[in-house]
């Protein structure tokens, strides 16, 4: 199966795409898109290009677990997405990623604009990765 990871900002959304018989992830782009219309419309683009068969979602939980604003955004975003994409999009807790991220680009020698052009696809890697390690 193909997946597509997630990781929703404001103005940047990081993707990666992996599947589970190899368990090869690859970051591959940053959409500088706001959420929104448009922002499904690139993604979908992505979905078709790479042969998606589910969405993997980073869920931004509070530290103690429980529901954040922002993870009842992702979640809102989800279902609008799934309206357009018909496909299954499965939610994975994205608490830390970012920082596994983070220490990955500082251990890459890039300066500091090629590392924010990276950031958010690494993530969107990190939540893939921690998603089909638990399932």
């Amino acid at each position: 199966m193909n997946y597509l990871a997630v990781d929703l900002g404001d103005k940047r959304t990081g993707l990666a795409v992996g599947d589970d018989i190899v368990r090869i992830i690859q970051p591959i782009t940053v959409l500088e898109t706001p959420i929104g219309e448009q922002l499904i419309h690139d993604i979908q683009s992505v979905i078709h290009e790479h042969g998606i068969d589910c969405i993997v979602m980073g869920l931004p939980l509070n530290m103690d677990g429980s529901d954040s604003q922002r993870s009842k955004l992702t979640k809102s975003f989800a279902e609008k997405l799934q309206a357009f994409v018909n496909l299954p999009i499965e939610f994975q807790d994205e608490r830390l990623t970012s920082a596994a991220a983070e220490e990955q680009l500082n251990q890459s020698g890039k300066t500091h604009k090629q590392k924010k052009k990276l950031r958010d696809a690494l993530a969107a890697a990190e939540i893939l990765k921690d998603f089909l390690h638990a399932n």
